[in-house]
């Protein structure tokens, strides 16, 4: 028999979350193990990746050895506590003190909620405690991952926790969330906390500026809960919150988040695409330079991934050093472009239905991956 076949390749394997069904980590854990029973010759390396939504911190955490959970107790988007955790990463002579990494989603996300929505009342004070927590802890930069959010209140709850005072025109504070937006009247931002000395970069995984046809409420309300009227209410909000703070709301990423963004850039926080600054962070590009295929994939691939989601991005780094990129998903829409990828599975048609695919995310990632294998 010719040895042909079992000829040693490096694999990488670099999916983001499957959102709401399992995370970048285990997706790729599974995606190897399938891989690994077709093809055990070939070497595996995991580099899962996340844009700055869910699976953030997942991501950060499997790739960079010695990086540690640091619980935190926070206040949910729903006002009450929730268990959650930030990320420190080992200090290095340039951060003698470590990097801190902080999810949006795990702290004020939308996961958070289940089922239900609470398009008015919920808000980012969670997730500006975790910041808080970091800030405490001593760490020399901060990295920000702000996608998944449950709110649309302009990083209002945020902003407070960090030591912002927003308050109406008798001088007291304003509504959480959405709701308080209508009434603000003053900004004093003598009390913010200053950043860390290396300062905190923003993953944003989307670049709308926070106001207008393609703003935080007009795109993103909607999936919140908001009805059109409300939008525009909501619109109205995040405007006069604006006009009061030192930051200019047409700034790509501005609106992600739910105005996040935009209340991170008054903060002083610098703004970047998330899904190429995740690949550089857990060394995506140094991994594919040894590689002959790459498995990227998340939850659901469609017209709106290749605008800033991390598998387009993958793609996109694997194109240009010649290196082969398959895609896996829970579910393909008809109408994306997926002609990037040297080869496609959707989860959703291997296991036969979505139901089925989202009961046992891991079985059909194994079964993807040793499809692949053998294909490829």
């Amino acid at each position: 028999m010719s040895d042909v076949g079992f000829r040693t390749r490096t694999i990488v394997i670099a999916p983001d979350s499957f959102k709401g069904s399992i995370t970048a980590a285990d997706a790729a854990a599974a995606l190897a193990e399938g891989w690994a029973s077709a093809r055990p010759h070939d070497r595996i390396v995991l580099r899962p990746v996340a844009d700055g939504g869910e699976g953030t911190l997942d991501a950060f955490a499997a790739a960079v050895p010695g990086a540690r959970r640091m619980p935190v107790t926070v206040t949910g988007p729903d006002g009450e506590p929730a268990d959650a955790a930030w990320l420190l990463l080992p200090a290095t002579p340039e951060e003698p003190w470590g990097v801190g990494v902080v999810e949006l989603a795990s702290t004020s996300g939308i996961e958070l909620l289940g089922a239900r929505r609470l398009p008015w009342d919920a808000d980012t004070t969670g997730f500006g405690e975790a910041i808080a927590a970091a800030l405490d802890h001593g760490v020399t930069r901060l990295v920000l991952g702000i996608g998944s959010s449950a709110s649309t209140d302009g990083g209002s709850g945020l902003l407070t926790a960090l030591g912002a005072r927003l308050t109406d025109a008798a001088g007291e504070r304003i509504a959480r969330g959405a709701r308080g937006l209508g009434a603000v009247a003053e900004a004093d931002l003598s009390g913010l906390r200053p950043l860390p000395p290396a300062g905190a970069v923003v993953l944003a995984d989307v670049a709308n500026p926070l106001l207008g046809p393609s703003g935080a409420a007009a795109v993103f309300g909607p999936q919140k809960g908001f009805d059109p009227q409300e939008v525009a209410v909501v619109d109205e909000g995040l405007a006069r919150l604006a006009a009061l703070l030192p930051a200019d709301p047409s700034t790509p990423g501005a609106g992600a988040a739910g105005g996040a963004g935009f209340a991170l850039t008054v903060w002083g926080a610098r703004l970047v695409p998330g899904a190429s600054a995740v690949a550089e962070l857990v060394g995506l590009p140094a991994a594919l330079a040894d590689a002959a295929v790459v498995v990227t994939g998340e939850g659901s691939f469609d017209a709106q991934s290749a605008s800033g989601k991390a598998p387009a991005h993958v793609a996109a780094l694997a194109a240009r050093i010649g290196v082969r990129a398959v895609l896996v998903a829970g579910r393909i829409d008809a109408a994306s472009d997926v002609s990037g990828f040297a080869a496609t599975v959707s989860l959703t048609e291997l296991a036969g239905s979505t139901d089925a695919a989202l009961a046992e995310p891991a079985r059909w990632l194994r079964a993807a991956g040793a499809s692949l294998a053998r294909r490829l």
